[in-house]
């Protein structure tokens, strides 16, 4: 069965961080349609106004995020003492688990363009013991087709294998369309699938996506993308809904009310961070 458009959401300008200018996408409205992605920040543009202030350190629990940028440099340093750049086509994977604190510099570049997901941890792994990986342009298998290529940013596509996360599957691809392209994705049925497009607008089911738009698909065992007659990079999200509470303030996403309370005593407390070294 063909995946069809279920809901479409185009993002508002925002700021966060120290003043980053962004594009936000999904959030607390849209928990539950896009379950296990919490978050979606679109990062696109030719000012470095926009974005050299970064985001200064500041803590998560309960999350993992997994920043794309395709245009541009990103400088990640945590409280696990990693430091560490990564530029034009390459990924950083966060998992907050107990706690973590990190910042992301973004120096000025021609261009800066990317997105940043949040993504939900189980209930299971909420309290797991926080990881940083960098996916470098070498890891990342191109694949074409006809008017076109995919890039596995992360899990699997067909026989290829990309970077597997700890606690929840991804399967995350950009895929790069020419005039006229079209693909079909083999999907499983019961998986949580979600597009973004990232430049250009295409076709899902004769329905036109606009660029910066996440669609939510319904269920199905595949998904064609049609373009347009101009390039399109389509950011395609595959994984499994956890259909279980969220309770969100801030940078903590956790099940309940309570534990979010208990986060933020040990905030106060200077107890936060479970596992550090600490500047």
């Amino acid at each position: 069965m063909e995946r069809k458009v279920k809901i479409k959401v185009k993002g508002v300008r925002t700021k966060d961080g120290a003043g980053v200018s962004l594009v936000r996408v999904l959030g607390h409205e849209t928990v539950k349609e896009f379950d296990p992605i919490l978050m979606l920040d679109s990062f696109d543009s030719l000012n470095p106004d926009d974005y050299i202030a970064g985001f200064p350190m500041h803590p998560h629990r309960g999350i993992e995020t997994v920043s794309y940028v395709y245009k541009g440099r990103m400088v990640h340093k945590d409280t696990l003492g990693n430091e560490d750049e990564i530029s034009d086509g390459e990924v950083q994977w966060m998992n907050s688990g107990s706690g973590i604190e990190h910042e992301e510099k973004i120096p000025a570049a021609e261009r800066l363009l990317g997105v940043q997901l949040w993504l939900n941890l189980p209930k299971s792994a909420k309290m797991s013991k926080p990881t940083y990986h960098s996916i470098r342009k070498s890891d990342i298998e191109e694949i074409e087709f006809d008017r076109g290529k995919i890039r596995i940013l992360a899990g699997n596509y067909k026989s290829y294998q990309g970077y597997k996360g700890d606690h929840l599957p991804l399967n995350y691809y950009d895929i790069h369309m020419y005039e006229n392209a079209e693909i079909t994705l083999d999907t499983l049925e019961d998986t949580s699938v979600m597009i973004f497009t990232l430049i250009g607008d295409v076709y899902v089911g004769g329905e036109r996506i606009k660029e910066k738009t996440a669609v939510k698909l319904t269920s199905g065992n595949e998904l064609t993308i049609k373009n347009t007659d101009k390039f399109a990079q389509v950011l395609f999200m595959e994984s499994k809904a956890l259909n279980e509470p969220v309770a969100w303030a801030g940078p903590i996403v956790m099940n309940t009310q309570e534990e979010i309370r208990e986060a933020y005593i040990d905030l106060h407390n200077a107890t936060f961070i479970k596992d550090n070294i600490r500047y």
